[in-house]
This record gives C-alpha cells, structure tokens and sequence, in this order.
C-alpha cells in the first residue's frame, strides 16, 4: 500500500520535486541527496509544469527512488498523452514499483515560441484517475480552487466527481492564510478522503507579487505581501509563513506537500 495511506492517522510530509531541463540530473541531485534525511516521507514528481519540457518524470522517480531512499508520487497528465500512451505508463510505472500517482489535467500547451506543441486530452482527469486505480495504483488529484475567480465551490463539485471516479488523496495548490485552509478543510469534509495542503514558500516580495498575479490558482493575502515587501529579511518572512501553514495543516490536514520554488531545497532545514 502507498505510504501516503499505510498509516492514516500519521501526518505525511512529501516534497515536490520538478525534473531537470535535460539529461543531466547531476547538479539537481546534489541539490535533493543532503535534504533526504530531513523529516519528510517522500518525493512528489511534477510532469513538465507550467507546460515547459522536463526530463521524463518516470526516470527521474525511479533515479531519485534509488538515489535518495525514499518513495516518490509520479504525477501525469492527460495533457501529454494520449490514452494508449497514458496505459503504457501507468504500467510501467508499476514495473518499476511506483506505487502512488496523481492524476491531472496539466497547464494548457502554447502554441507559439521555441517548443510549440499540441494538447492532447485524449481522456478526462477522471477518466485518467479510474485508468490508474484500474492499473492497480494508489491514485490522488488536486484541487485548484482558483481564488482569482472565488471558484471554491466549483472545485470541491469536481473533487466529488473525481471521488466518485477512484481519487483516493487530495493535494492542494498553495495555501497561504488560515481562512482559505478552513474553508478548503470544511468543503471537502464531506468527501471523507485525505487532504494534502501545498505550501510554497515565498523568497521575495517580487516573488509573492508574481504568484499572485500571474499564476492562476494562487492567491497571496495582501496583508503578507505587505509584509514580503516591508521586511527587511523577506525570505525569512515567507519561512515563517510555510512554519505556520505547516503547523496548520498538522492541525487540519492528513499531510502536507512543501514545494521549494526554483530548487531551493537549502530552505526546507528551517522550515520543517
């Protein structure tokens, strides 16, 4: 059984990892290998985020599986392949003994600059979450609440839906305020499957200005891009924010996901 779900009643801690921009995992693996004894139970591998090519995600799982000693979550979109494609991986990736992935749509693929490409959407995230369990895997999703647009409601009727397909775990995007981690943990307690709160930490103001404004599906409170901005140590600040959504989400959640932004794993020490 997935580690995530061996044992409910421990609070789980993943680490979102993205592939490197090539073949070379060398200077990331040099990255990851001196955190991996930190209190963390195990890695979740992003499949070209943001649209923007990576190294197979199934590689690196099972490189990073082996090199760091800890499980991984391999995550996949219906974005990227078709469903023959989809199939051959997920069995795959049993193969090699991934146990646990996460099913998702995947951010729409642009059609212009250096590496346009097409969107394939053979299949629904459901459709892809039922291929999964199907396959003989533990099987998660996310939930996007899009805060720009107060989508909340939106969300937990696609969560449903996603339950109603197999989804066994929840992973949120990021959380950065107690009352968008209370409200997210009251919508979805009906569902009655475990929750897993994303935290990002924030490195600069600039940093939570753009999150918050370019990326949809993340919203960073005024108040605490107040403070990114005022503080004279603003990585410190956004520490002491992921300290306090984690403290919450032992408080609230089954586990929580920490994301390190732009690989910077030198970070997690002070926050876990």
């Amino acid at each position: 059984m997935s580690f995530l779900l061996s044992d409910p009643e421990t609070f789980k801690i993943t680490l979102e990892v993205v592939p490197p921009a090539g073949h070379d995992t060398g200077p990331l693996m040099e990255k990851i290998t001196p955190v991996s004894q930190l209190g963390f139970d195990g890695f979740s591998v992003a499949s070209n985020p943001v649209a923007n090519p990576r190294m197979s995600a199934m590689a690196f799982s099972n490189l990073i599986r082996q090199k760091a000693g800890k499980p991984v979550i391999l995550h996949f979109t219906v974005r990227d392949h078709n469903r023959l494609g989809l199939q051959a991986e997920l069995w795959g990736a049993r193969a090699l003994g991934i146990d646990t992935v996460i099913a998702v749509t995947g951010d729409p693929s642009a059609r212009t600059g250096d590496r346009p490409a097409s969107t394939v959407n053979d299949l629904n995230v459901c459709e892809l979450i039922a291929m999964a369990r199907e396959s003989g895997l533990t099987t998660g999703a996310v939930l996007d609440y899009r805060p720009e647009v107060d989508g909340l409601d939106h969300e937990i009727r696609r969560v449903e839906k996603k339950a109603e397909a197999g989804c066994q775990f929840i992973v949120t995007q990021p959380v950065y305020d107690p009352d968008t981690a209370r409200r997210i943990s009251r919508g979805l307690a009906h569902i009655r499957i475990p929750v897993i709160m994303g935290i990002l930490p924030l490195l600069t103001a600039r940093h939570a200005v753009f999150l918050h404004t370019k990326v949809a599906g993340i919203a960073v409170p005024d108040t605490l891009r107040r403070e990114m901005a005022n503080s004279p140590a603003p990585l410190e600040a956004g520490i002491r924010n992921s300290r306090e959504m984690l403290d919450l989400a032992r408080e609230m959640y089954t586990g929580a996901c920490l994301m390190p932004p732009f690989d910077r794993f030198d970070i997690l020490g002070e926050i876990l």
